[in-house]
């Protein structure tokens, strides 16, 4: 009998003990209206004056000293609660007004955690940045380097590797203070262009934590999209930022981005070019439809020699002139050459550009590395050596269109 009891004592604690820990789940609970959720970050450069701005929050001049590094202005878009639309029906806002459903504000700093401690200090609730959607940093931090912004931004445990970083064309603060008509939130306004942007063909998928692994590759270097706002609020993709290690080192142009697509195939595809057949009034406009890339890569006269073969299918979007028959064969041949012999120049050009700095963004590098690992361990290496042999490397471009449609018109 009293083995019995025992027993049962042993599986009532047992089960208690299981219980028990399922109890604890909410005791470091945190309550959303106890958080400020940041949506949207922007980093700018600091002038030396600024420096009476900041607070000793970090550091004491005296016994603690800061870092003699130029000083940093960092602004957060903050999500006011209770104020974000949630229902589909309140999702835009035709007045752009944002300042009723987010607070910005800026700070300085020496450093990024340095700035966000003197945040800190001047919000009563916590930062959080689980929500973060969007860092926009100005071309002028990007040109100086992104060691520092990179560095806080990946040892931070609640930054979403699916969120944006772009760089600014001027001031990065005055894109979280934009109204844009669309959208009562900027940073969702921001996220959504650049989205948007890779479902049309726009813009290739390029969030902060693909960013992050290109920089970590050997043989590639990274890109971010380069954006500027405009008077009416609006914000236009401007192009690549493109970078060499953590420095930007130049920018493309905003059709540029389709050389960098078509080089890399990726699909869908999205924009649209002039083709001049015998003069400027002879032209159309086509639109690209479909992509398709291969490389070949061979060693020559010991550097890299690639063979890229980009084919395009394309439909003709408009002609310019009234009299030009596109219906006839022949026209149509005549396009699809001249495409292809403008598509050559075009990407040798892209191509170019980047060897000049040498900032390998379409990974042929990596091709290297997977294909000649015996070349590459013996003549490279290092990426620090990939980026100077990626000048000298030599390209043969070939393309190929295909019009698949013409559209239709009434006779």
């Amino acid at each position: 009998m009293k083995t019995k009891q025992w027993m049962r004592a042993v599986k009532l604690s047992l089960v208690i003990l299981l219980v028990v820990p399922l109890l604890t789940g909410c005791w470091d609970r945190l309550e959303i209206e106890e958080r400020a959720v940041v949506l949207g970050v922007s980093i700018d450069t600091a002038s030396d004056e600024s420096e009476a701005e900041e607070s000793e929050v970090t550091h004491t001049r005296g016994s603690l000293p800061p870092p003699k590094k130029g000083m940093v202005r960092v602004g957060v878009q903050i999500a006011l609660p209770g104020r974000i639309p949630l229902g589909p029906g309140e999702s835009g806002g035709s007045q752009g007004d944002s300042s009723k459903t987010v607070w910005v504000i800026d700070v300085v700093g020496h450093s990024i955690d340095d700035a966000f401690m003197n945040l800190q200090q001047q919000v009563s609730s916590r930062l959080f940045f689980g929500h973060l959607r969007v860092i926009v940093v100005s071309e002028a931090v990007a040109r100086k380097g992104l060691e520092n912004v990179n560095d806080y931004f990946r040892r931070n445990s609640e930054v979403r590797r699916m969120a944006w970083m772009m760089i600014s064309k001027g001031r990065a603060l005055s894109l979280l203070k934009a109204a844009p008509k669309l959208e009562r939130i900027p940073t969702l306004y921001l996220m959504s262009t650049l989205d948007e942007g890779i479902r049309m063909g726009k813009f290739p998928k390029d969030y902060i934590g693909i960013f992050w692994s290109n920089l970590s590759k050997k043989g590639q270097e990274g890109f971010l999209p380069y954006v500027e706002r405009k008077k009416d609020q609006n914000i236009e993709i401007m192009g690549l930022a493109y970078f060499k290690g953590n420095q930007m080192v130049g920018s493309t142009k905003p059709l540029e981005i389709a050389g960098y697509l078509g080089l890399r195939g990726v699909n869908p595809a999205g924009y649209r070019a002039f083709i001049n057949l015998d003069g400027a009034k002879e032209t159309v406009i086509t639109y690209v439809t479909q992509r398709r890339s291969n490389i070949d890569l061979q060693i020559k006269n010991d550097l890299p020699h690639f063979k890229v073969k980009v084919d395009l299918e394309v439909n003709i979007e408009e002609k310019i002139n009234e009299a030009m028959y596109i219906d006839n064969p022949q026209i149509i041949e005549k396009i699809e050459k001249q495409q292809e012999k403008a598509s050559v120049v075009f990407y040798e050009n892209i191509i170019a550009k980047t060897q000049d700095k040498g900032s390998d963004i379409f990974g042929f590098g990596e091709h290297v590395r997977a294909k000649k690992p015996g070349y590459w361990s013996k003549k490279i290496k290092t990426k620090e050596n990939w980026q100077r042999i990626y000048k000298d490397a030599t390209f043969d471009i070939s393309v190929t269109v295909n019009v698949r449609r013409i559209g239709m018109k009434a006779k």
